[in-house]
């Protein structure tokens, strides 16, 4: 497939230096700003994928009258926060032997 080019955008000098600073070496300004779309196409493929997955997590929750309270999720992922803080302690503390 042939590649095609992304329209070129004006910026105000103040960011077009702000965009100078931050690129790592070697890097260009065009690999900065193909890099910058991906991602902004990755996250909103993402957030209408999550969108969509919490519309049918409605929509079967409607259809069969069981629901779950917010603090049940709450507390399960303070938990799971919980968990994860500890297991990250644990892995950070050295080991003996």
């Amino acid at each position: 497939m042939k590649s095609s080019s992304l329209p070129s955008v004006r910026v105000e000098p103040g960011l077009r230096e702000q965009l100078a600073q931050v690129l790592v070496e070697g890097e260009s300004l065009s690999a900065f700003v193909e890099a910058s779309v991906r991602d902004s196409v990755k996250r909103r493929l993402d957030q209408a994928a999550f969108v969509q997955r919490g519309i049918a997590s409605l929509d079967a929750a409607r259809e069969s009258g069981t629901y779950v309270s917010a603090e049940a999720v709450v507390q399960a992922l303070e938990e799971r926060l919980a968990l994860a803080r500890a297991a990250k302690r644990q892995s950070a503390k050295p080991q003996r032997g």
